[in-house]
């Protein structure tokens, strides 16, 4: 399909720059194409009645580094401000990262973060540059390891807030809250997988006692939530592998929902991606220890997730052809000019929407 079909306008005032507070205050477009009306406007915390009892909700207990880090870069007596973003570490000091400006670096360079005081106690994080590639990524071998490494880039870093929202305002310390689910706990994520940042404690409880069951899976997602698709076609668009795990007692547990006519709600496109990664054709979950590439567009067929709570999602994006291919092009073009009708926020600090797979 051409990439042109996904695309949509939005206002700029309706990115979310900050997200509600309380999390569960957000909005909830509710859309069921093929009924009459197709839209529902409620909130996060309708969802347990908007859920049925045996029902169960997979969430992504991936957790956000702060990998955010700026430096300056000194070579021949001339220093040049850079900022990178962490995406997958290699080995005990060695870093994979997204660099800007990344023309300004070559192999050899060295970066120092920080103002040199109260790093591990050690004095200022440097790093040398191995390698740059053609599109703005590099490998950094810093000069701390293991333990002190992972001190320094919490001291240092900030969360890697997407491009929308921070090139309109500096990340701060309130993000280290907001832009973290209430449920994180396996660290490794350079982005939040954000449809989880509406639920709170008081929610969770409440959908248990609901009689729907919760369950986690991890996803770390990784830079290419933020890389925006290039090629003219959806067959051009490549996508970067992401680690995620579903454990044993996970499957057996959802498996055991799906054969009590249970319905599967992800939460997130991440999850959602993850559980049809680790489902058979015949629709069975196995258990999951690995990476995966999967890009969902219009046709794919999916194997086992029932109803889907995500967030407002770019024009032109890998996770708008996601949502198009489980709920229908159409449907979410009429959804989302609804939404921006009713003056919905949009984006990761933004509201959500409750989806239901297009008959068709």
């Amino acid at each position: 399909m051409r990439v042109d079909d996904f695309d949509y306008h939005l206002p700029e005032e309706l990115i979310a720059l900050r997200p509600v507070s309380p999390r569960d205050a957000a909005r909830l477009l509710v859309v069921e194409p093929g009924a009459d009306p197709p839209f529902a406007d409620r909130t996060i915390r309708d969802l347990p009645a908007l859920l049925s009892p045996g029902d169960a909700l997979v969430f992504n207990d991936t957790k956000v580094i702060p990998a955010e880090l700026k430096g300056v870069r000194m070579r021949a007596g001339a220093s040049a401000q850079i900022s990178v973003t962490l995406t997958g570490r290699l080995d005990a000091s060695r870093w994979t990262a997204l660099a800007r400006p990344a023309k300004r670096l070559k192999a050899g360079d060295r970066i120092t973060f920080g103002e040199g005081e109260g790093v591990c106690l050690l004095g200022t994080l440097a790093a040398t540059v191995e390698e740059r590639g053609a599109e703005g990524e590099v490998t950094l071998a810093f000069d701390f390891s293991d333990a002190s490494l992972d001190e320094a880039i919490e001291q240092l870093g900030a969360m890697p807030l997407p491009p929308y929202i921070a090139s309109r305002r500096v990340p701060d310390a309130r993000d280290r809250l907001d832009y973290q689910t209430v449920f994180a706990r396996e660290e490794g994520a350079v982005a939040a997988p954000t449809a989880g940042l509406h639920f709170t404690p008081r929610l969770m409880a409440t959908l248990e006692a609901s009689g729907i069951s919760l369950h986690f899976v991890t996803l770390h997602v990784g830079p290419g939530t933020f890389l925006p698709v290039r090629s003219a076609d959806t067959g051009g668009h490549i996508m970067h592998f992401e680690t995620g795990t579903v454990s044993g007692d996970t499957a057996a547990a959802l498996n055991a929902v799906k054969a009590r006519g249970g319905g599967i709600v992800a939460v997130g496109t991440t999850s959602l991606r993850l559980l049809e990664s680790s489902a058979d054709a015949n629709g069975k979950l196995a258990p999951f220890f690995g990476t995966t590439n999967l890009f969902i567009t219009p046709g794919y067929r999916f194997r086992f997730v029932d109803r889907l709570v995500t967030n407002f999602h770019l024009p032109r994006s890998t996770l708008f052809m996601l949502v198009a291919a489980f709920s229908g092009l159409d449907p979410m073009k009429q959804a989302y000019a609804h939404a921006i009708a009713q003056r919905y926020r949009f984006y990761s600090y933004g509201d959500a929407c409750l989806l239901r797979p297009d008959a068709a």
